[in-house]
């Protein structure tokens, strides 16, 4: 071989294993909102959440989201509601708040409906009436059949009826590569619970190398938990100091930190007050402290 072909050669995968070691999530743009995903789509990094949701609530939820300013909702096929989205978003586009190519659509492929995915993709599509899903999870980890499900996903992707694909509720490092190293299209994003009690920071850590980013489900620590939050000391001062209620120095936060954040609500004036977090930001001391509350507790067990 010739000198210069190996010299080059060498530079070559010298630089991919360097590129691979030192890959990184990429960075939210807080001026726009948004963060470009490893499949080369834009994604919003706040939006609504409609667990636990009605058809009805989800409607009006994601209508009133999108009213506000906010561009990201999440559902799952387990929620029963992709129907409710779907009119939420039909009844927007109808009132001109938006048009469909501004929303970003995410939903989740339940355990039950991995045996059979492609089936799944369709039926949410159906559900939702929309010609594509901008995103679509797998709901658990299920090592039994989490990977036949993935690759379902991934030939949607390569027939357009999915844009982006990822994982939610894979909780550890070798869980999260069992899947990758037996799939093609890497996650574009694990949507874990992640909140200040419980901030995640092994699994962002992982997934960094792969240009995963976290999502937050849970953001403001879960129903039930939220006043637990809410009254933290650190939380609370931050937001007395800002003029701004504790909900939103948490959802700030998560944004600074790099946590897509899609709090849930069936209340009007709670949607509007969790999208009005542009017009301030932490500083780096309240970053800091926020960062020091992390107890590494989850609130679920799901």
């Amino acid at each position: 071989m010739k000198r210069g072909l190996k010299t080059f050669l060498i530079a070559g995968v010298f630089s991919m294993m360097t590129a691979s070691i030192f890959a990184e999530a990429p960075a939210f743009d807080l001026k726009k909102g948004t963060v470009k995903l490893n499949s080369g789509h834009e994604m919003p990094i706040l939006g609504i959440g409609t667990f636990q949701l009605s058809n009805s609530q989800a409607e009006n939820s994601v209508y009133w989201a999108l009213k506000a300013g906010m561009r990201l909702i999440d559902t799952a096929r387990i929620y029963g509601n992709e129907e409710g989205v779907g009119r939420g978003i039909r009844r927007a586009i109808k009132d001109g708040i938006c048009k469909r190519e501004e929303i970003f659509v995410t939903t989740k492929m339940w355990t039950s409906d991995f045996s059979n995915g492609d089936a799944a993709v369709d039926a949410s599509l159906k559900r939702l009436g929309l010609d594509y899903i901008d995103l679509m999870i797998l709901h658990h980890s299920q090592p039994r059949n989490d990977v036949d499900a993935y690759k379902a996903m991934e030939r949607a992707v390569k027939a357009g009826k999915l844009r982006s694909i990822g994982l939610s509720n894979y909780y550890e490092p070798d869980d999260f590569d069992r899947l990758v190293k037996a799939t093609s299209i890497k996650p574009a994003l694990l949507q874990n619970e992640t909140h200040p009690y419980h901030q995640s920071g092994k699994m962002k850590a992982h997934i960094a190398k792969y240009g995963t980013v976290m999502e937050s489900w849970f953001p403001l620590g879960g129903r039930g938990y939220t006043q637990t939050l809410f009254n933290d000391p650190t939380i609370s001062a931050i937001a007395k100091a800002h003029g701004k209620s504790s909900a939103q120095i948490i959802i700030r936060w998560h944004l600074q930190a790099g946590n897509i954040a899609i709090p849930g609500s069936s209340n009007e004036k709670h949607i509007i007050e969790d999208a009005s977090v542009w017009d301030f930001s932490l500083t780096n001391d309240e970053m800091s402290r926020m960062a020091s509350i992390n107890k590494d507790r989850r609130n679920a067990n799901y």
